[in-house]
C-alpha cells in the first residue's frame, strides 16, 4: 500500500497532534490515540474495498489541459502526478465485491485535493457509460475539495454533465452507490455525491459545501461541534448509513448482493 502522506518514521496526527510511528497507523490507517481515520490515497482505498486481484483499470488517454493559462497550474499538475503516480484525481475500473461485479470510481484527495475538472469529469462519465454497456452497478467513492479553480467554468460544467449521466444510469435501472469519505465538499457534494440510490459515509468524514471557517466568517453564527460530520448528517436524514472503514467492503458487498438477488440485470 502506498500511504502518500508518509514522509518519515514518525508523523503527527492531523486530529490530535500526537506523534505516531508509521507502524502504529496499522492496516486501516487509524490514529492509536484519538482514533482519527487518516485520508487514504485512491489506490489504497481500492485495495481495501475490492476482492484481491479483481480490479481492472479502465484504459484512458485523457490528459488535463491548462486552457485558461492559469498561473502555475501546469507545475501543480506535474507535482500531483509525481506525488501520486496517477494521471488525475480519480481512478476508474471494474472489480468485484464478494464476487459481485461493479464499476468502481474512486477519487483521490492527494491529487490536487481530488478536485473535479474536465478530465475527472470525462473519466467518471466514461466509467458510467461502461456500466450501462455491461449492465453493472456503479460505486463512487468521493474524496474531494470541490471543483478545480484553475479550470474555472470548465470544471463547473462537469457537475451537470455527470448528473446527466447519473440520470441515464437511473433510466437503465442500474444502481448508483456513493461512499462519501473525508473530505467531500464543494461542487462534488452539491452534485452527484448525494445522488446515489444508496448514500453512505465513512465514519469520521467531513461532508458539506462551504467549509465551517468560511461560513463563520460570512455569517454571525456559532456552528455546532459536530457540524458537517458524517454522524450529524446521518442524524438529520441525509445519509443511509455511516460505516466504519474496516466494515465498508462487507457493507458494499451486501448492497450489491441485495440488488442482484432482487432481480437486477444480469452481468452482460
Amino acid at each position: 500500500m502506498s500511504h502518500y502522506p508518509v514522509a518519515g518514521t514518525w508523523t503527527s496526527c492531523p486530529a490530535c497532534g500526537r506523534h505516531v510511528h508509521q507502524s502504529q497507523w496499522g492496516r486501516w490507517q487509524q490514529c492509536p490515540y484519538c482514533h482519527y481515520w487518516r485520508r487514504l490515497p485512491a489506490v489504497d482505498r481500492i485495495t481495501q474495498l475490492v476482492d484481491p486481484g479483481s480490479f481492472t483499470a479502465l484504459t484512458t488517454t485523457v490528459q488535463s489541459q491548462n486552457r485558461l493559462d492559469f498561473p502555475n497550474y501546469d507545475e501543480k499538475l506535474r507535482q500531483a502526478k509525481l506525488k501520486t503516480a496517477q494521471t488525475e484525481a480519480v481512478i476508474t475500473g471494474q472489480a468485484t465485491f464478494a464476487k459481485w461485479p461493479a464499476i468502481v470510481i474512486v477519487m483521490d484527495s492527494y491529487f490536487m485535493m481530488g478536485t473535479l475538472n474536465t478530465s475527472v469529469t470525462r473519466l467518471i462519465i466514461a466509467a458510467m457509460q461502461q456500466a450501462r454497456k455491461q449492465k453493472l452497478p456503479v460505486i463512487i467513492v468521493t474524496a474531494s475539495g470541490g471543483a478545480r479553480m484553475q479550470e474555472g467554468l470548465y470544471a463547473l460544467v462537469g457537475m451537470n454533465l455527470i448528473l446527466a449521466e447519473v440520470a441515464r444510469l437511473a433510466a437503465a435501472k442500474l444502481p448508483l452507490i456513493t461512499v462519501l469519505t473525508d473530505p467531500t465538499m464543494g461542487g462534488v457534494s452539491a452534485s452527484f455525491a448525494f445522488k446515489g440510490d444508496v448514500v453512505i459515509a465513512e465514519a469520521g468524514a467531513t461532508i458539506g459545501f462551504a467549509g465551517a471557517r468560511v461560513i463563520q466568517q460570512t455569517m454571525p453564527t456559532t456552528l455546532p461541534a459536530d457540524f458537517q460530520s458524517a454522524a450529524s448528517l446521518l442524524a438529520h436524514g441525509q445519509l443511509d448509513a455511516v460505516v466504519l472503514r474496516p466494515e465498508l467492503r462487507a457493507y458494499l458487498s451486501q448492497v450489491l448482493a441485495t440488488y442482484r438477488l432482487s432481480g437486477g440485470p444480469t452481468h452482460g
